[in-house]
């Protein structure tokens, strides 16, 4: 720290840590203040763990003492392989199953921009669960256009689709379909309104079909909206809906992940794009009981991000959800593992964090996690580097077989 530097600034590495409290005395809880810190060996550690009664999310009414401090040494335990690194910003991937076959989406250009018509979209795809890919293949490259992946899922017949931002004049949606990741066919641009910024990941819905969550805005202080797109033949055509609308920045919730849980039930994890607070840059929980005809919106104990774009991934043999998330600035992917059942009405109560792999700490030249799923593993794909050469990696993980240490 800085002589004089408030705690809780941007210039402190450290995230405050929102964890409920009963009110009765001589109660004692261990929190996790940092679930992964990168440190060098040969010099000594200095800490420092102080009460932020500034933040609004410290409510707590009572005084508290602590008792002790406790410091694990830990080894990443999954390691990384290299999709794409050739010279350029290879950014923002998609990956998604089909079968067994990996396929990675990702789009390279000459910077961390959307528009710049040298952006193109490219793939490759693994045979052997990521540890090799074929060659480059080029899904999209319009003329004039700068164009980025930036969703996928399959639809009814296990094929994938995939969504690409195409920007020229105007923004453009355009949907592709592909059966063997190596050719991809345009199936529709739909004409919607807000135009979106982003459209993300493509699920399943019963008695609606095909859906995926979207946002729109431009990252000023106001006039932001999101809601959800459906499709009920195989994503042919698709009706938009908005959920809310005329959104300031601080209520925005972007980059959605989204599945369906069952009995009508959905839960999507948001990237927020404020982090003044704890309470404002925790990630939003948006939840749906009525196959997404309407939702609640709340804010999660998930603070420990900083424009960090959520991943779920939903185990149906334990019934487990994971959501994997790049803390921006630290280099980190992390990992947080509940039953759905549990936060679903209590946000709040989300999990301890567990790091699963490393990359820059260049504050937006990493990040944007995106997972799949094959067998009984979880397929991580990022970008990580420095401007202007970032690679994309995919990691493979396996997806723990309880729940993680509760926030009760």
């Amino acid at each position: 720290m800085t002589a004089g530097e408030p705690f809780y600034s941007r210039q402190v590495r450290s995230t405050p840590v929102r964890s409920r409290l009963p009110s009765e005395p001589q109660h004692s809880k261990t929190i996790l203040l940092e679930s992964y810190y990168a440190v060098q060996s040969q010099f000594p550690l200095s800490i420092r763990i102080q009460r932020e009664p500034q933040d609004p999310g410290d409510s707590f009414t009572h005084s508290m003492r602590l008792i002790m401090v406790k410091i694990t040494p830990l080894a990443l335990k999954f390691e990384s392989h290299i999709v794409q690194d050739v010279n350029g910003y290879n950014s923002w991937p998609m990956v998604q199953a089909i079968g067994d076959k990996l396929v990675c989406v990702y789009s390279r250009g000459s910077a961390h921009t959307i528009n710049e018509h040298t952006r193109a979209v490219y793939a490759r795809i693994s045979v052997d669960r990521g540890q090799t890919w074929l060659p480059e293949t080029v899904v999209a490259n319009t003329s004039g256009h700068g164009e980025v992946a930036i969703g996928k899922g399959l639809d009814s017949e296990g094929a994938m689709l995939l969504w690409v931002r195409r920007i020229g004049e105007k923004f453009n949606h355009d949907l592709y379909r592909t059966t063997d990741g190596l050719t991809f066919t345009k199936i529709v641009t739909p004409k919607l309104d807000p135009i979106p910024m982003q459209i993300t990941d493509v699920f399943d819905v019963p008695t609606v079909g095909l859906m995926a969550l979207w946002f729109a805005g431009n990252y000023g202080p106001d006039g932001h909206s999101w809601g959800t797109l459906t499709s009920s033949d195989n994503g042919l055509s698709w009706k938009q809906h908005v959920m809310e609308a005329d959104l300031d920045k601080a209520n925005w919730p972007t980059e959605q992940s989204a599945v369906y849980l069952g009995d009508g039930k959905i839960l999507a994890i948001a990237r927020t794009e404020v982090d003044d607070t704890t309470t404002m840059q925790s990630q939003f929980q948006l939840i749906s009981s009525d196959y997404g005809k309407t939702w609640k919106r709340t804010k999660t104990n998930i603070s420990d991000v900083r424009c960090s774009t959520p991943s779920l991934m939903l185990d149906k043999e334990t019934g487990l959800l994971s959501n994997y998330y790049y803390h921006r600035g630290r280099g980190v992917i992390k990992r947080r593992v509940v039953n759905p059942a549990l936060v679903f009405d209590n946000p709040l109560l989300w999990s301890d964090a567990e790091a699963v792999a490393t990359g820059s700490e260049v504050m937006f030249d990493a990040g944007n996690v995106n997972t799949t799923k094959i067998g009984g593993h979880h397929y991580l794909a990022y970008y990580s580097g420095e401007k202007p050469n970032t690679a994309v990696l995919v990691a493979e993980t396996t997806p723990p077989k309880e729940a993680g240490r509760q926030q009760k």
